[in-house]
């Protein structure tokens, strides 16, 4: 059709669109390269699985790799409680040298004095001597976090104030050491290198570890090598490279048997299910699976609720008589 000089075209062609359908719910086990930041991650894993929704269970350092839980869609709600779960590492401290971040990525200073102690040559650091200090680190402890820590001081962030010049001073703080064993020791020139397994509760620094073990030895120490190898009961035998990700279909654990995993399980009827979808309590009495001794289960820790179809209705919690919800899962975007 011509108007005035002026062509317009018309078309009946539908439009058409490339834009992929949004992963479906559920978590993947990413084993994180070094180098990229947790965030990296999280920020390619948007990308991979066609949605903003995505978040990650425990943060690891630029220089770790490892066990990286991450939640698509509606699994980004159990993130939170995944978190707190245990963690397993495989790491190399390098006794010898201490740095201004606890690892390899500092800069070297000098080594931190004990009271009454002496600076001392990690060559002359002998097996039973190195033994007895990892034990005094095993068990339940008190640590000091590092000072490039992502803890909040004031509203700022620890390593954000270290970094300009005004390192907090923070306190320590109670974690549990589950298991300290040396697997390796190996001279390194004039350092010692010292491979462990440690399995530990969350909260725990592996830097930290690194460091004071250096300290009590007299020599210092930082952490050269850092691979977490299980966060709960997700491991790197489920583990996928981010690039297998990017050329394969959903590597997904559904939301329900990843809450399963984690969690010690309820199985509902089909009015507890409908019940606790819309926000409601249930006594605890018609839940006998959830009390030991007719004390809840775990003090109240987190308990996967789900229907007579094996979907997850809810993460919950028993308390003062009732079963409450703590997240809900059914029915929500």
């Amino acid at each position: 059709m011509t108007k005035t000089g002026t062509t317009t075209l018309t078309s009946t062609e539908p439009q058409i669109t490339d834009r992929p359908e949004p992963w479906p719910s559920g978590l993947v086990i990413v084993d994180k390269p070094g180098g990229m930041t947790s965030h990296d991650v999280v920020a390619r894993m948007r990308k991979i699985a066609h949605t903003r929704r995505v978040g990650h269970a425990g943060t690891l350092d630029p220089m770790a790799t490892g066990v990286l839980v991450v939640g698509i869609e509606k699994a980004t709600r159990l993130l939170g409680y995944l978190t707190l779960t245990e963690k397993t590492y495989q790491a190399t401290i390098r006794l010898g040298q201490s740095t201004t971040t606890d690892d390899a990525e500092g800069e070297p200073q000098p080594v931190p004095q004990v009271p009454g102690a002496q600076v001392t040559p990690a060559a002359g650091v002998s097996r039973e001597t190195l033994a007895g200090e990892v034990a005094r680190l095993t068990g339940e402890i008190l640590q000091v976090p590092p000072g490039v820590s992502a803890i909040k001081v004031n509203g700022q962030r620890a390593y954000k104030l270290t970094r300009a010049g005004v390192a907090p001073e923070l306190r320590a703080r109670p974690v549990t050491v589950h298991q300290f064993t040396v697997t390796g020791v190996r001279q390194a020139g004039e350092f010692l290198d010292v491979d462990a397994t440690i399995r530990c509760s969350s909260g725990t620094y592996i830097r930290a570890i690194a460091r004071d073990l250096g300290t009590a030895l007299g020599t210092g120490g930082h952490l050269t090598a850092l691979r977490r190898t299980a966060v709960g009961p997700y491991t790197l035998a489920e583990a996928h490279l981010l690039s297998e990700l990017a050329d394969q279909a959903p590597q997904l654990t559904p939301l329900a048997e990843a809450a399963a995993a984690a969690f010690p399980r309820l199985d509902l009827t089909a009015d507890q299910a409908r019940r606790l979808a819309q926000g409601a309590r249930l006594p605890l009495s018609t839940t006998p699976s959830l009390a030991v001794d007719g004390a809840p289960a775990a003090h109240g820790a987190p308990i996967a609720a789900v229907d007579p179809e094996g979907a997850l209705i809810a993460l919950v919690t028993a308390e003062k008589g009732d079963v409450r919800s703590l997240a809900v899962f059914t029915g929500q975007p």
